[in-house]
C-alpha cells in the first residue's frame, strides 16, 4: 500500500471533519473485537474516526497498529481522535475520490 501524500491527507482530513467516531478504544485496548468492528466500518464507510477513551498516551501507536491490522491508512491523529481511511476498489461503493496529484 502506497503511503498517502500530504495533499491527500489534507483532503481526507477535511472530508472527515463532520464524521462522528464509530469506534471507541477503552479499557480492553486494541482487542480483536475492536479490529473486527473497525474492519467492518471501513468496509461500509471507507473512512472512520476512532475515539480514545483510555490509552490516550499510546494513541498514536495504537492507531498505527489498528491501521496496519485493517489494511488502512492512518490519516491523522488529532487530540484523542484517529482518522483511518481504506481505499474502496469498487467504484460504485466509493465515497471519497482522493486526488492522485496536487492541484497547485
Amino acid at each position: 500500500m502506497e503511503p498517502l501524500k500530504g495533499f491527500q491527507r489534507s483532503y481526507l482530513t477535511k472530508k472527515a471533519h463532520n464524521l462522528s467516531p464509530v469506534i471507541m478504544i477503552g479499557g480492553n485496548g486494541l482487542s480483536d473485537a475492536v479490529v473486527d468492528a473497525s474492519d467492518q466500518e471501513l468496509e461500509n464507510h471507507e473512512m472512520i474516526k476512532v475515539k480514545f477513551v483510555d490509552y490516550k498516551e499510546d494513541r498514536k501507536n495504537i492507531a498505527g497498529e489498528l491501521a496496519e491490522k485493517t489494511d488502512a491508512h492512518l490519516v491523522r491523529v488529532i487530540g484523542n481522535i484517529a482518522i483511518l481511511y481504506r481505499y474502496q476498489p469498487d467504484h460504485d461503493k466509493r465515497i471519497y475520490h482522493v486526488p492522485k496529484t496536487s492541484h497547485r
